[in-house]
């Protein structure tokens, strides 16, 4: 049974790394984005894992202009919730629809709007779009955490943003000094 700590520490703005006790599944060797965690839950985007989609056929569906995309811009799969729905992450703030600053210089935006300015070649900054997200409900994150199954960092907008999808994960596993591909899948409690 899930109960919320006390002293509740909020992870939004940080990343997630899934460790060897995920072994399989959707989040096997993840990292995700938290975009927000409350008492309610947390939301999150994983950022290691491409689709296979380009943006290219993304905007096409949405008839836009597909001439400022490029081969390698590929959507990632963001996680197993609402996987139709787009989410862009982004370093600049802009003027969108809808927006929420998830970090101090990070930005979510759901909106279409977004897409119509990367469309039509305006400077969005850097962006990362994913389809679907994680979701958590009230506790769950917390439990997950204590049974080892997930490793927390300060995120960063290097890692975030320049770090190829694929060098994510352990980029993140480095900055807590850790390589997380030598991690065994049993952990200790003491």
């Amino acid at each position: 049974m899930s109960q919320i700590p006390k002293h509740f520490h909020s992870l939004k703005d940080h990343f997630l790394m899934a460790t060897p006790a995920l072994s399989s599944g959707f989040f096997a060797k993840s990292l995700t984005y938290i975009c927000e965690h409350n008492t309610q839950g947390a939301m999150g985007i994983v950022i290691n894992q491409p689709s296979n989609i380009p943006f290219a056929k993304i905007f096409e569906q949405l008839d836009l202009n597909t001439s400022h995309c490029t081969p390698d811009q590929i959507a990632l799969a963001g996680g197993p919730v609402q996987v139709e729905h787009g989410f862009l992450l982004h370093d600049q703030e802009g003027q969108w629809e809808s927006t929420v600053q998830t970090g101090s210089h990070t930005w979510l935006t759901t909106s279409k709007d977004i897409l119509v300015a990367i469309a039509n070649g305006h400077d969005t900054g850097q962006t990362l779009l994913a389809l679907g997200y994680a979701g958590w409900s009230a506790g769950q994150l917390e439990d997950e955490l204590a049974a080892n199954a997930w490793l927390t960092v300060a995120a960063d907008a290097e890692i975030l943003f320049e770090t190829p999808y694929e060098k994510r994960l352990h980029a993140a596993g480095l900055r807590l000094g850790i390589d997380i591909r030598l991690m065994s899948n049993t952990a200790g409690h003491s």
